[in-house]
């Protein structure tokens, strides 16, 4: 898996997203989308017993709300 850098998101949707912005909180979940992938990659495996990297939705889920959770209820962006 080839890894890509990718540009940082503009302070504009991050304050955005603090105020409870729907389409800038989506652009920062699509932004953190494959590391949130990542994350949630678990070992299953299928009924021949082979073994095989899964994403675990639950835990995807639960990666994604969390995030909102975060941005929305206690993030602070410091002066710089």
């Amino acid at each position: 898996m080839a890894r890509t850098v990718r540009d940082p998101l503009p302070l504009s949707v991050i304050l955005a997203a603090t105020e409870g912005d729907e389409r800038a909180l989506n652009a920062v979940l699509g932004h953190y989308r494959g590391y949130i992938r990542f994350l949630a990659m678990r070992p299953m495996r299928d009924e021949y017993g082979n073994e095989h990297l899964c994403v675990d939705e639950d835990m995807r889920l639960r990666l994604e709300a969390k995030l909102l959770y975060s941005i929305v209820t206690g993030f602070k962006v410091l002066p710089g």
